[in-house]
């Protein structure tokens, strides 16, 4: 970047001053300002676009990481559901198993005090 002192400043204004002469000095002056301030504005219009975009990117990062957290995390409630169901059916299965043989006995013994 260029580095203005004041010495060069003064050197570029003595320079002006030879070049364009006192009268039209103060206009060029003017105009080098107005310049110098659309300049400045078109600048920080293009940064503040540029942090704009880069926020949005960063939301959209931010975005998809959640949603990425969100999916694992019910993808293992999913697996959890599918296991915490197949233990309750092998626990049905076995009380099923255990209750018939407990019913016909049951039965059995019915028949038993009958004939008594």
């Amino acid at each position: 970047m260029i580095e203005l002192n004041f010495s060069k400043l003064l050197l570029l204004a003595v320079i002006a001053l030879v070049v364009l002469g006192p009268e039209k000095l103060p206009k060029a002056a003017r105009m080098a300002g107005a310049m110098l301030r659309r300049l400045r504005l078109g600048w920080e219009s293009v940064r503040s676009e540029v942090e704009r975009e880069l926020e949005i990117e960063e939301i959209k990062r931010a975005a998809k990481e959640a949603a990425d957290r969100a999916d694992a995390v019910q993808k293992a409630a999913e697996s959890e559901a599918r296991s915490a169901h197949a233990v309750v059916n092998a626990t049905v299965a076995e009380v099923a198993n255990t209750a018939a043989p407990v019913a016909s006995d049951a039965g059995n013994e019915e028949v038993r005090h009958g004939d008594a």
